[in-house]
């Protein structure tokens, strides 16, 4: 089926193949063509260019984007998605001044969604999954990983990576799974770390492997969570299963754990609120990307990603939503974007590039996702009439997309 969306106001994102990830100044270039055309033959982008030049022959469907911008959907390369019920009563402790130690010693935090977790349906936690999976399509997004880590035991793991793999099955938007079973120790094991590291080791990973349940790895790699020693052991024991490490690492404090990471060929590493010379200086000329989570920040009020000064020394960067029930339960990319902008001082073209090119490539979706590419998927957002593309992370409250298509077609949750 051939799709024609005609008269676009401006064309965001157009590349060539050979884009893979922009890095450093690049990321202030955002390449775009007025008064265009995008045509969509099934899947994949076939064409796109001036409307003077626009083929003449019969299509199935027109679009008109008059007054409107056309972009490349988001990809959010950090996600946890997959949980049982919320966590909206610690929301109201922390508002009543409650410190995430207290709340912790009443039960709360990740152990909180840990027990929801193991205490749902996989059936119900498909339905509430599927429910903010077509959400974030709904504002966007075309591309997502998603993690599991709130089953903290055998079959709560596998449950949720099993149900990451449903949701790849029944919907349209690409889905990356990635194994988080080093995300905190279970109660049974708080005095035991070794033995539940042996038991994501030596039980969870082989059943994991065995059902082709992920694509990625993942520990969260801080203090009082898991050493670099922990994390480097957890990275090769999933290197034996082909899983490509992708770790949480400097959320609260720098403990030598992008350094690890690089030389282990992490694909990225995320959070990156504090960061260090030496850790900028271990990115560099690398092909880890780093990934900043500015809605964590936002939501927990802790230091956002030092965006200008890792830019500023060449490094690239993507932005994801870490959509979560604790501490980021949003998993809307135009406000990831927003506050980017408004808090870490990127450039609405920085936020773009970072949200689209740069966040396919940490999900290993760079040839395919990302851009406006002949011969890449048909995944695109139509704005409402807007005066430019920097309205979108201007008017951080309103809702501006007007039409998102993904695989060429139009999605209508």
């Amino acid at each position: 089926m051939l799709v024609l969306i005609k008269n676009i106001k401006e064309l965001l994102q157009i590349r060539s193949q050979e884009v893979i990830f922009l890095k450093g100044a690049e990321m202030k270039e955002l390449p775009s063509i007025k008064n265009a055309f995008l045509l969509i033959d099934n899947e994949i982008i076939k064409d796109y260019g001036f409307m003077e030049n626009c083929p003449k022959f019969d299509v199935d469907t027109i679009i008109d984007a008059t007054h409107k911008t056309v972009l490349p959907t988001w990809c959010d390369a950090h996600t946890h998605i997959v949980f049982a019920g919320n966590r909206v009563q610690e929301f109201v402790d922390k508002i009543n001044g409650l410190s995430y130690e207290e709340i912790a010693k009443r039960g709360g935090g990740i152990l909180n969604s840990a027990q929801k977790l193991n205490e749902t349906s996989e059936k119900q936690l498909y339905l509430e999954s599927s429910q903010r999976l077509e959400e974030i399509m709904k504002l966007g997004t075309g591309a997502v990983e998603i993690k599991s880590g709130y089953g903290l035991c055998v079959e709560g793991e596998l449950k949720m990576l099993r149900v990451i793999k449903k949701l790849k099955e029944n919907y349209p938007i690409a889905i990356k799974a990635t194994f988080l079973g080093a995300h905190a120790l279970p109660v049974e094991y708080k005095n035991n770390k070794d033995g539940y590291i042996n038991l994501i080791i030596n039980e969870m990973l082989p059943k994991v492997a065995a059902e082709n349940l992920a694509d990625f790895i993942d520990v969260f790699c801080e203090t009082g969570y898991f050493t670099v020693e922990d994390t480097i052991k957890i990275m090769e024991a999933g290197a034996r299963y082909n899983l490509i490490p992708k770790i949480h690492v400097n959320q609260l404090t720098s403990i030598g754990g992008i350094e690890a990471n690089v030389k282990h060929k992490a694909l990225s590493v995320d959070h990156l609120e504090e960061m260090t010379d030496n850790d900028i200086k271990a990115l560099k000329n690398t092909s880890t990307m780093p990934i900043a989570l500015p809605t964590c920040s936002f939501y927990l009020g802790i230091p956002y990603t030092p965006a200008r000064k890792m830019i500023n020394a060449g490094l690239p960067l993507a932005l994801a939503s870490d959509y979560n029930p604790g501490s980021t339960p949003s998993g809307n990319m135009n406000f990831v974007i927003s506050t980017a902008c408004i808090k870490m001082k990127m450039t609405p073209e920085e936020a773009i590039n970072a949200a689209t090119v740069n966040g396919a490539y940490a999900m290993g979706l760079e040839k395919t996702h990302g851009s406006i590419t002949i011969g890449k998927k048909a995944n695109v957002i139509i704005t409402k009439e807007i005066p430019n593309y920097a309205h979108l992370p201007y008017a951080f409250g309103s809702n501006n997309i007007d039409t998102v298509i993904i695989n060429g077609k139009v999605i209508k949750y």
